[in-house]
């Protein structure tokens, strides 16, 4: 008995880019935004950099580990590797939002999709 082959149909595999998430929450981003403009004070008292740099470390630190880990589900080391970066970016006693680094971070953020233009749909 001579059966004929059975029919092969061609797989058709697309190629695309992988999505990849942006390495900072958003949330650790605004969380360093808004500590480094409320420790903004200590830039003109130099004398109380003594606490105000520990404390803005430190409240920057706790924060983004816990968000980096639970709400991004990164690995610890991970997770505190971001946390220490935004920490001593927020620690630095002057506003880091203008600067370079700053905006580096936001943009690293992925903050940037928030202010997209949503898009339309064509009725």
């Amino acid at each position: 008995m001579n059966l004929p082959p059975p029919a092969i149909k061609p797989v058709v595999v697309e190629e695309c880019a992988p999505y990849r998430e942006p390495p900072i929450h958003p949330l650790s981003a605004v969380l360093l935004v808004v500590v480094d403009n409320l420790w903004n004070l200590a830039e003109w008292v130099v004398v109380d950099w003594v606490i105000t740099i520990p404390l803005s470390f430190l409240s920057v630190f706790i924060p983004c580990y816990l968000i980096q880990r639970h709400l991004r589900r990164d690995k610890p080391g991970r997770a505190a590797a971001i946390a220490v970066l935004l920490a001593v970016l927020a620690a630095v006693p002057t506003s880091i939002t203008g600067t370079p680094a700053g905006l580096a971070v936001l943009a690293w953020s992925g903050l940037s999709r928030l202010f997209r233009p949503k898009p339309r749909v064509l009725p």
